[in-house]
């Protein structure tokens, strides 16, 4: 039985990292498309850039997702969807239990979200303005194909927005419920009152191989995009 709270360090360095790096360049993506782009002298550049980083970034958390700490993998916070259904249920009755990583609907809506970014950031490797930026990928598909791409990429940077704007709202309703999740990003803990369903007691390892392989070969990507 737990006293008050306790205290369980959920995200690893790397996991913190990721997702902080991640807000940033999708800011700036967001940024140079939303805005003219001020300061920058040729904003859709540094829209590509940004984009780049993204996908090196991706590439980073799909290799974490396999090798990485426990909470980190997809392994632990992926739920088949009858499981997902019983917590849905017991949420809308403020009777869902705690869990330390993602719960079962947090989890689905990060693949939701890493999904999403993953085909706007592929997707702009195949597009081109015709004037100052051509993507790195667009002489394999040609204009015609890359104007469809271009519709795609448009539509589904709004339904990005629609996911970003869900997420921020379940950071807003578990802030209300006493669950910190921007502090414990920042921080890699969180407290509980109760055990959390996925408790393990085994510390968190960052095994120093898989780390640095996963992000040699996503600096490796974002560098072959960023100068190709």
């Amino acid at each position: 039985m737990l006293r008050n709270t306790q205290r369980v360090l959920v995200w690893d360095g790397l996991v913190r990292l990721f997702h902080w790096g991640l807000l940033v360049a999708v800011a700036f993506s967001y940024y140079t498309t939303k805005t003219d782009g001020a300061p920058f002298l040729f904003p859709i550049e540094v829209h590509a850039q940004a984009g780049y980083i993204i996908i090196g970034l991706l590439v980073f958390r799909v290799i974490w997702g396999f090798v990485g700490s426990f909470y980190a993998r997809f392994s632990t916070f992926l739920y088949p969807p009858s499981k997902t259904a019983v917590y849905a249920k017991a949420l809308l009755i403020r009777r869902a239990s705690p869990y330390a990583s993602h719960n079962p609907l947090g989890g689905w809506m990060v693949i939701l979200l890493l999904l999403s970014l993953a085909f706007q950031s592929v997707s702009g490797l195949f597009l081109s303005d015709d004037i100052f930026f051509q993507g790195p990928l667009y002489s394999f598909v040609g204009r015609d194909i890359s104007r469809e791409i271009a519709s795609l990429h448009a539509l589904n940077s709004d339904f990005l927005l629609i996911l970003i704007g869900l997420h921020v709202a379940a950071l807003v309703a578990h802030k209300l419920l006493g669950e910190g999740l921007v502090s414990a990003m920042v921080t890699g803990a969180k407290r509980f009152q109760q055990p959390p369903v996925d408790l393990v007691s085994a510390r968190i390892r960052v095994r120093r191989v898989q780390a640095g392989a996963a992000l040699l070969i996503a600096v490796g990507v974002t560098g072959w995009l960023w100068f190709y």
